[in-house]
């Protein structure tokens, strides 16, 4: 659907309603009496008087007699009874005079009053048809306007702050149906292009780390036999001298050495601090980073919570129906620390691993007690060996299953660093198989803990 169109659409309905309401107001007037209807009336009461039936009756009259009795009515309308009435009503009031004696009063019924009440009916519709028109027409275009711009903004926002923080895994959906279809798609380009240079970057660092190790290993080498040599001159040595000589060859040697230890140490250390500032926030922007990190969706079900007594709450599920969320990413309502952006790269970082290495369903589960809000990631892959556990959360340590997949090692070392610097924790375990999945059901649960205010 096109704008410009969709706007024409609008103004036009406003312009038929403003003429329909000008013609009908312009229609409400006092048109006044038909004389010569007045008068054939009158004379027909004048002539007959006595005999109604003989009366003509093209216009609606009622007759009186000169003590106010109603002598006569035309029928079909709700005419005045009385003089004072008449006169309420705009009534034309003539007397009735026989033999040159007044013997009553005729009131002609004034048909203004009843055309100003169609008028006014008339209007009321046009306005309650015209308005419900432009607003179902306004409340669509509304619709359009969200679907093809505001979400599509939305989007673009969040995925410039995950660039921002670094993350380059997460793709843009492409969509050349909207406005910024064209952008989405150059965003993503960027996005493709970062990521390469990221890799080259770190693939030269590493050659760079690989080159330096090797240095050290071929420094230390020979200045370990220089060591080794100035230690037996020291012994064989003579004179004071010479000793003097080897033992300065010997510290100078230890100082090479060190120098080469705190080079390597340099060149595999090289991640400098970065900073995290948790504030007080709602937990209902946990179920936003959710729902941004799960950008595929494998998120089947939010499980139930307990509280710390162990006492069933009300489900996640249903507590997010009743605020109006995805139930799949609902949580439990508290305040907790946290950094926003930090905390969006933490469920990147869970996910995209969850994506890498099982891409399979994830399940959500989440609890809330005094100290943290927990949210446990749990996949149904085939896990990491026992022994490789406590390893994942060092720097540039990674299991054997992913020898194949692309990665520095970094993932869960910085959701810790993260977490730890919000007042959290993280903890990540094989999943153990529960009373309704089969004995040898697998997979890898992280438990997100954040603290609660």
């Amino acid at each position: 659907m096109k704008r410009f169109p969709f706007l024409l659409l609008i103004v036009l309905t406003f312009l038929i309603e403003i003429t329909l309401c000008f013609f009908i107001i312009r229609g409400i007037r006092d048109e006044g009496q038909d004389t010569v209807a007045v008068n054939e009336c009158l004379k027909s009461v004048e002539e007959n008087f006595g005999d109604p039936s003989k009366y003509i009756t093209k216009m609606p009259y009622t007759v009186i007699s000169t003590t106010g009795v109603v002598l006569f009515k035309t029928s079909g309308e709700d005419l005045s009874e009385s003089v004072n009435e008449a006169i309420r009503n705009n009534d034309t009031i003539l007397d009735i005079n026989v033999d040159g004696e007044t013997v009553g009063k005729i009131l002609i019924h004034n048909q203004t009053s009843k055309r100003t009440e169609k008028a006014k009916k008339d209007l009321l519709c046009v306005l309650i048809l015209f308005s419900a028109l432009q607003l179902i027409l306004i409340s669509t275009y509304y619709i359009y306007l969200k679907q093809t711009i505001l979400k599509p903004f939305e989007k673009m926002n969040n995925f410039a702050i995950r660039i921002a923080g670094g993350n380059l895994d997460v793709p843009l959906d492409v969509d050349k149906g909207h406005v910024f279809g064209s952008f989405t798609e150059a965003f993503d380009l960027m996005r493709s292009e970062l990521k390469k240079a990221q890799i080259a970057e770190k693939k030269a660092n590493d050659e760079k780390k690989e080159t330096i190790a090797k240095l050290s290993h071929d420094i230390k080498t020979p200045v370990a036999s220089i060591k080794s040599s100035s230690e037996i001159g020291y012994e064989l040595a003579k004179d004071d001298k010479s000793k003097e000589y080897f033992h300065l060859i010997n510290e100078k040697a230890d100082q090479i050495t060190t120098l080469t230890d705190n080079l390597f140490n340099s060149s595999i250390h090289d991640i400098t601090e970065i900073s995290v500032n948790p504030v007080r926030q709602p937990s209902e922007i946990v179920e936003t980073l959710l729902k941004n990190a799960d950008y595929r969706k494998k998120i089947v079900s939010s499980a139930d919570f307990y509280d710390t007594s162990g006492k069933k709450e009300e489900g996640i599920a249903e507590q997010g129906d009743k605020r109006g969320r995805d139930s799949r990413y609902a949580v439990p309502v508290c305040e907790i620390m946290a950094d926003k952006l930090r905390l969006q790269q933490v469920f990147d970082n869970i996910f995209m691993n969850s994506y890498k290495y099982a891409d399979t369903d994830i399940m959500l589960k989440t609890s809330l007690s005094e100290e943290y809000l927990v949210i446990e990631v749990r996949d149904f892959g085939p896990g990491v060996k026992e022994e490789e556990l406590p390893l994942l959360k060092e720097k540039y340590k990674r299991g054997s299953n992913a020898s194949e997949k692309d990665g520095a090692g970094l993932g869960l070392y910085l959701t810790e660093y993260f977490l730890t610097e919000m007042g959290g924790k993280l903890e990540i375990s094989n999943a153990e198989s529960s009373a309704n999945e089969t004995a040898d059901a697998k997979g890898f649960r992280a438990r997100v803990y954040l603290r609660v205010v």
